[in-house]
């Protein structure tokens, strides 16, 4: 029985090799995306993610998913775009942390024959122009359409007057600098109503907390905020209902995150912005895939915007 067993088992460990190299073999066989975001910390990007993982399940890629701590993190972000170049990925797609700062990584990218596809935050044209990049598309929400909205929801809940307040996000990147100039174009149109400070809170809850807070020492009449992302926002309902205000100031948020849905429907905030990152995610890694099969690729690709409030949720 001893000797029977041996090439047997032998035999069997021999098939199982050859399996797990077939494995392996068609693992190397699909092409690798690269999905670099802002950061993982962030619920917006956890949509996304989850987006983009649907898509390379269903089409049947690999994709490698990394980003930054923080979505300030400029420098970590064009680490990663290095790291995926000298792994050799078949494209990346990148949610830029800073629009003109990226564009180093871009060329290199180009450089070495990788299509690079932009999701969500513009890249600087006028940078990539005098840096010789280029990329594939740019698959995301029109954000100044956003900030219009957003702008004419205050504008009537205020019924054409009142002070407004206002939480930036990173000066000089192109997703905050967007939403606040549809959001500051809008109201400057409308003459009763009046911008009484605009200030960032680098996008983060905590900061948002503090900024506002200290706006509502400074300013004690706002009547309505905008922020340019849900965390901000968030954070200025924590602020506000700290200072017993709850209800009576107005709140607008921008990406519709779970939380601010739920702050919505508890009635501590009055609207968000909905972008759909899942989709954004979604059709980037689609969108790769077609490309890989020499399919074209429009230049942009838009995807819905819409204003969220209690009713409509």
């Amino acid at each position: 029985m001893k000797k029977m067993f041996t090439p047997i088992f032998l035999i069997l460990l021999l098939i199982l090799a050859v399996n797990c190299q077939r494995n392996q073999q068609r693992n190397t066989d699909k092409p690798t995306i690269a999905f670099i975001m802002k950061t993982l910390n962030n619920p917006f990007f956890i949509d996304m993610q989850q987006g983009a993982k649907k898509a390379a399940d269903s089409l049947d890629v690999n994709l490698i998913i990394q980003a930054a701590e923080r979505e300030v993190d400029v420098e970590r972000q064009l680490q990663i775009v290095e790291n995926m170049i000298q792994r050799k990925v078949s494209a990346i797609c990148i949610s830029p942390s800073g629009s003109r700062e990226i564009v180093p990584g871009i060329v290199k990218a180009n450089r070495a024959g990788i299509p690079v596809f932009v999701v969500d935050t513009r890249v600087d044209s006028e940078t990539m122009q005098e840096a010789g990049g280029h990329i594939t598309t740019f698959i995301g929400s029109d954000n100044e359409d956003g900030g219009r909205l957003a702008a004419e929801y205050i504008i009537d809940k205020l019924e054409g007057k009142g002070k407004v307040a206002v939480l930036e996000g990173i000066p000089g990147h192109e997703t905050g600098d967007a939403r606040l100039r549809g959001f500051t174009e809008t109201v400057g149109n409308e003459p009763g109503i009046e911008i009484v400070t605009s200030q960032t809170a680098n996008w983060e809850r905590s900061q948002g907390f503090i900024v506002f807070q200290n706006i509502l020492q400074s300013d004690p009449d706002v009547e309505a905020l905008f922020a340019c992302n849900d965390m901000m926002a968030l954070g200025a309902v924590e602020a506000i209902k700290a200072a017993g205000k709850t209800g009576e100031i107005i709140v607008v948020g921008f990406d519709a995150v779970e939380d601010s849905r739920e702050a919505i429907q508890e009635g501590v905030m009055d609207a968000t912005i909905a972008q759909h990152p899942y989709m954004m995610g979604y059709i980037a890694v689609e969108k790769v895939v077609e490309k890989l099969k020499n399919k074209s690729i429009q230049d942009e690709i838009p995807v819905k915007i819409e204003l969220i409030n209690r009713e409509k949720l």
